[in-house]
Formats: structure tokens, sequence, C-alpha cells
């Protein structure tokens, strides 16, 4: 992992035509207070114009060919493809990919897990939000069956997120996976009566290797307690977004 004051760039060995980025608060951007600099969120409160004046200083310290696909998410499982048009408005989505070069792909987190993937060949890229709702309900399934090639010839890098030792949830979480896989029981360790620490990058790369993707990278981040990301359990409802990019070059 090359990180930066700006940008985490993934160490993946994905193809040449392969490129990915992880902002951070740190980078280019016009907000303020509990925002930092660089929140790319349009819906956590910051100004409607600091939030359009960071994503077009993401698009240009990057030397993106236009602007990122930006989407909606709402922790569900939906994949975008991106190869099919702009519309004009976010998609509602969680994951997106595209097989074409010049279409950046973009996912928005502030503790929930963003995985960036890409085929063995370079043939294609997704990008994929995975909170604990989207995780259990197959997201990153859903966007390793929506690339050009089997799940054998697919990497994932997986982002920043909340680590386990930060990451506390309650019965109803353990239950949507243990419920459906009884090994997903080991990532998580109890604490207090009904709840529980959960890995949550590590039922990921659980979850990624029993689909059949055998090459994961990344992890080993925690948002909560490191203050280059932005982190909903860490400073609440005014939390800002980072964003975790990916895109194909010629």
């Amino acid at each position: 992992m090359t990180e930066g004051q700006a940008w985490i760039v993934p160490d993946w060995p994905a193809p040449s035509r392969v490129h990915a980025a992880v902002s951070t608060r740190l980078g280019p951007g016009v907000s303020t207070g509990l925002y930092g600099r660089l929140n790319l969120g349009a819906r956590a409160g910051d100004a409607p114009e600091a939030v359009r004046a960071n994503r077009l200083a993401v698009q240009q310290a990057l030397g993106l060919p236009r602007a990122p696909h930006w989407l909606q998410q709402v922790h569900g499982v939906e994949v975008f493809d991106a190869d099919g048009g702009r519309s004009g408005g976010e998609p509602v989505a969680d994951a997106s990919v595209t097989r074409h070069a010049g279409e950046p792909l973009a996912v928005l987190t502030a503790d929930c897990l963003p995985v960036l993937f890409c085929t063995m060949d370079g043939s294609g890229v997704a990008a994929a939000h995975a909170g604990w709702r989207g995780l259990a309900g197959g997201v990153l399934e859903a966007a390793v069956r929506s690339l050009p090639a089997a799940a054998g010839q697919v990497m994932a890098w997986l982002g920043p997120c909340i680590g386990k030792a930060s990451y506390e949830v309650g019965e109803e979480v353990r239950d949507a996976f243990v419920s459906s896989d009884t090994e997903a029981a080991g990532f998580f360790a109890a604490t207090r009566p009904g709840h529980w620490l959960c890995d949550l990058a590590g039922l990921a790369r659980h979850r990624l290797l029993a689909a059949g993707v055998g090459s994961v990278h990344g992890g080993g981040f925690d948002t909560r307690t490191d203050d280059r990301f932005y982190s909903y359990r860490r400073d609440g409802a005014q939390s800002g977004r980072f964003a975790s990019l990916v895109w194909l070059t010629s």
C-alpha cells in the first residue's frame, strides 16, 4: 500500500491499464470543520457547493478523463452498469461495473467496506460498497458476477473500513451471517451479552474466497481510529465520506 497525505494507492497485482485510488479527508478540497477538506458525500450535511468543488478536485488531481460515476447507495446489492451511458443523476446502487476505458467508478464510505475489483486480463473493473447489510445480502458476489470473467480470474482489494476492535454489533448482525454460514461465526467475538465485535473485512475475504475469488488483497485498516478517514462511528451523523475509485485506461 502506497500512502500519502491525500491518497492511498492500492498495492495489488492489477494489470497496467487498471488504476485505483482512495481519497482521505486531507485531500485538496474546500470543506471545513468536522468535514476536514475533502468530503465527497452529498448527503452528509456539507454545503452542496463544497461537495461539487471537492468532486471536481478529485477528478483533476487523479487526471480522470471524466467525472466518476457517483452512486446513491442504499445498502443493497444492485450493480450499476456504467457502460449503459449517463442519465444525469446518481443511480441507486451499491456497486458499479465497466468494461470500457475512461469510465471511473466510485463508492463512498465512512466505516463501511469499499471493495475494488478487476479481471486479471484487465477487461473489466468494478467497485462495491459493503456495509453489513449489503455484505450479508451478497453485494460482493453480485459485483463479481457482473465482471467479464469467471470468479477465478478476478482479483479484489479491500479498502479502509472499521476494524474489528472498533466495530461492536448486535445479535441481528451476527445472525444475518451465521444463519446461512456457520463458518462466519469465526469472524465475531463476544463482548457484553447480545453484542459482538465484527470483523467486516474478514467476512468479506471469507465470502469472496467462497465465491471463487482466490486473489484478495488489502485490509488492515480501521477507519474509526485512523484520522485520515471519515468515520460515522467516531464522528456521528455529520461525518463526511471518502471515495474509493477504480478505472481503466486504453
